[in-house]
């Protein structure tokens, strides 16, 4: 029926407006009719997932750059001259723990947010800042919209999932511009469940990146996830559905000055949240070492892991989880690095990390959008479920023999 509204009311415009087009501007009208057409608008969104996202974040953000910054910059350069200067100037063994200890500020939350999580969310915010510019968004809300009309949305809902790719956080609070309170809900909870943030996201890809198959397992039951969870969501949650219409400006070229401006404005912002939150996470580890907390709770996680087919020591990852998901996810990328993690558990420990509970700062951000009850009840269902699915996935896997 959208579509139908939409064909008639070109068709209206055409009978009425007449217009001298040049040819550039006939290519552009060309391509942002194909952008929006079922068959040719899915096929370049896989081209721009394909080369945006798995090429330039998963490849050049999480492999090349992670690996430089991680392994040469920091493991080589940085790390071993502020150890040996920390040593030189605390004598006492504990207080060095606290900054460069297995989980001090420099070694693990400085590492793991300028080496490992900088490197993605950049890249990432490029390939975003290009395709606002573009105009290519309003034409995916277009694309899309009768997708997420089987889960209870509609196009509108592109905007922050597209932006919970960017940041969970941020788009949680740009889900006020859903028009229905049942719209805000829904998109809340697929936010909190089922998308990755940018940082998680281009680790993952370049955890999978190696194997087709492992990514193409990520990403078919994150989808399925979703379409199924929205749509029992879209018939439980009451509500009326809005109608959807959006102005689709005309596609333009990037600027660089726009580009540029939109990157280094998110991710000032980025960092400016992550890295304090990366500092008071190594504090609070240290802080749980010396009282013996932070023992206690991986012996809680360790048996959950295991459950579900994932060696003990990714406990650490999921309690890295419940701070921030890029920093389970950069937990998920040292154990791999170690040789810990290959396989089916590591598609396994990507899916289940992906639909783990949401993080501090977004669960904080949902408790002031949708109300403590709403927020509690998003996080107690998807604790479980996320280990659930990772059982089920592990099972299936395991039991069909499938080799990775």
């Amino acid at each position: 029926i959208t579509l139908r509204r939409q064909q008639e009311a070109r068709r209206i415009l055409s009978a009425a407006v007449a217009s001298r087009q040049s040819t550039s501007r006939g290519f552009a009208e060309g391509l942002s009719r194909a952008m929006m057409n079922p068959i040719l608008g899915s096929l370049i969104l896989l081209a721009v997932l394909y080369l945006g996202l798995y090429q330039f974040v998963g490849v050049l953000g999480a492999g090349i750059l992670v690996d430089f910054f991680e392994s040469t910059v920091f493991g080589e350069w940085i790390n071993p001259w502020l150890t040996s200067l920390v040593t030189s100037i605390i004598p006492v063994k504990v207080f060095q723990d606290l900054f460069t200890g297995e989980y001090g500020i420099i070694t693990l939350g400085l590492t793991y947010a300028i080496a490992i999580i900088l490197p993605v969310v950049s890249t990432f915010f490029i390939v975003f800042s290009i395709i606002e510019d573009s105009g290519y968004l309003p034409r995916l809300a277009m694309l899309i919209d009768r997708v997420f009309k089987v889960i209870g949305l509609n196009g509108r809902a592109v905007i922050p999932m597209v932006l919970g790719l960017g940041c969970d956080t941020m788009a949680t609070i740009v889900t006020r511009t859903q028009e229905t309170k049942r719209e805000r809900i829904i998109t809340t909870f697929l936010l909190a469940l089922a998308v990755p943030c940018s940082a998680q996201l281009g680790v993952i890809f370049g955890l999978l990146s190696g194997n087709v198959g492992m990514l193409l397992i990520w990403g078919g039951t994150m989808a399925l996830v979703m379409l199924l969870v929205g749509y029992l969501l879209s018939k439980i949650i009451p509500g009326e559905r809005a109608s959807f219409f959006m102005e689709v400006p005309p596609l333009r070229l990037p600027k660089l000055s726009n580009v540029l401006v939109k990157t280094y404005s998110r991710l000032q912002w980025y960092l400016t949240e992550v890295i304090p939150i990366f500092v008071l996470v190594s504090v609070l580890i240290w802080l749980g070492q010396l009282i013996g907390l932070f023992q206690l709770l991986i012996s809680w996680i360790e048996p959950v892991v295991v459950f579900i087919g994932l060696p003990p020591e990714s406990a650490v990852a999921f309690l890295f989880g419940f701070f921030r998901r890029d920093f389970g996810a950069a937990g998920l990328y040292d154990l791999h690095s170690a040789g810990l993690l290959s396989g089916i558990p590591l598609v396994v420990a990507a899916v289940t990390l992906t639909l783990f509970i949401p993080c501090v700062a977004q669960f904080a951000v949902t408790i002031k959008e949708r109300g403590i009850k709403t927020a509690l009840a998003i996080a107690l269902f998807i604790f479980p479920f996320a280990f659930l699915v990772g059982f089920l996935l592990n099972q299936l896997l395991t039991g069909l023999g499938v080799s990775l």
